[in-house]
């Protein structure tokens, strides 16, 4: 087992392993001139430091530059960088002329608010930029990014009489304000102006097995998972396809960057990976879609607007290859860039894998690093899998 730590810090290829039973994994540096071993036990797994670093940065859907530049940054030891106007980001590792494309595409953006007024008082009115319930932002912190650098603000609520709050009226965004500590809106114009997008504040938490805390895991995940799986297959040299790991733009107000990345593309498969709601927590149905479980593996999604043959095959990989993995069903669309990708041009054979989270669009987003660690894994075997003649001709 290696597991190669760029600039970065890359993701660990941890064995396929039992929930019940630990692993000794050794680390080995190999981009570099420099070497250095040690061993840890693979249940308290260490953040990558490029995951930590892509989790830390602020990037709202139409404001992703801060996180596109860290993913760029630690492509370009390994691929040909390139991005779009809209903003999304390109690593090509190429296989040889003439060779097929295979894009991996997960979306850098995350969800967030941008200021929309600026009171006389010098609090802030906000709209949310993606899907975000207001009971999620009441009482939380926030940190807008600004022409100052970035203006730490608390989310409130405007007060109410003792009888209202006894009937406790539902939510809404209009009873919500931000307060930067301005003392008037002069003061207040100094520091934002209105557009100015924001995000949850907080550190990233590591939890015990292998479990971290964290916003934006929607879907930085993804972008990283594309990037790492890329990386490993630049390593091997085992897959006969130019490889696109793909940071795509705006998917949380409307797959734009996936659509655009798509045509301009123009794959011969796809695979999108993003996060999808777990349902071990109190009100989870694996009725609705399937049983996804936090440290269960990857979710290999199935449903009309994917590829029966990707989907297949990849089950045959993770079955082949012992890699934790189970089913997540959809009967219609998938509300993931797989939506936009399978209808680009004249149709591109597209896969979904989804990565368990806890608390989606939340500023406490969960997951397992193992289930990070096992969808790239099946990526890069099914990557090694595919032959310049595949075909998904349904």
């Amino acid at each position: 087992m290696q597991a190669v730590l760029g600039a970065y810090g890359y993701a660990l290829r941890l064995p396929p392993r039992s929930r019940r039973q630990a692993h000794h994994v050794e680390v080995e540096r190999v981009i570099g001139s420099q070497v250095r071993r040690s061993w840890f036990n693979a249940q308290a797994m260490a953040v990558p430091e490029l995951l930590r670093s892509l989790l830390t940065a602020a990037g709202t859907s139409g404001h992703e530059e801060e996180p596109a530049r860290i993913w760029r940054d630690a492509a370009s030891a390994f691929a040909d960088v390139t991005s779009d106007t809209l903003g999304s980001s390109f690593a090509r590792v190429r296989a040889g002329e003439g060779a097929p494309t295979f894009v991996l595409m997960g979306h850098i953006d995350e969800i967030g608010i941008a200021i929309t007024n600026i009171e006389e008082s010098g609090l802030l009115s906000f709209t949310p930029i993606g899907g975000i319930a207001p009971e999620t932002l009441h009482g939380q912190r926030v940190e807008l990014t600004t022409r100052e650098g970035r203006v730490p603000g608390v989310i409130a609520r405007k007060p109410m009489r003792l009888a209202a709050n006894r009937e406790r009226p539902r939510l809404e965004l209009e009873d919500l304000h931000i307060d930067i500590g301005a003392k008037d809106r002069e003061d207040a114009e100094r520091l934002v102006r209105v557009g100015d997008p924001g995000v949850w504040a907080g550190p990233l938490v590591e939890l015990p097995n292998g479990r971290i805390v964290s916003k934006a895991l929607d879907n930085r995940l993804g972008s990283y998972v594309a990037l790492e799986s890329a990386r490993r297959l630049a390593e091997s040299k085992r897959t006969q396809l130019d490889v696109v790991a793909v940071a795509a733009v705006q998917e949380e107000i409307g797959l734009y960057g996936a659509r655009a990345a798509a045509y301009g593309l123009d794959p011969d498969v796809a695979i999108a990976i993003d996060v999808t709601p777990a349902t071990d927590v109190p009100g989870g149905d694996p009725r609705r879609a399937g049983r996804i479980e936090l440290g269960g593996g990857t979710m290999i999604a199935r449903g009309p607007t994917l590829n029966k043959h990707v989907s297949d095959l990849l089950a045959e990989v993770a079955g082949s290859q012992k890699i934790a993995h189970a089913f997540e069903v959809y009967s219609r669309t998938t509300s993931t860039d797989a939506d936009a990708i399978h209808l680009a041009r004249a149709g591109v054979p597209t896969g979904l894998l989804s990565i368990p989270t806890r608390y989606v669009h939340s500023p406490n987003e969960t997951c397992d690093l193992s289930d990070v660690e096992a969808t790239i894994q099946l990526i890069v075997g099914f990557a090694e899998r595919l032959a310049r003649d595949t075909s998904f001709i349904r």
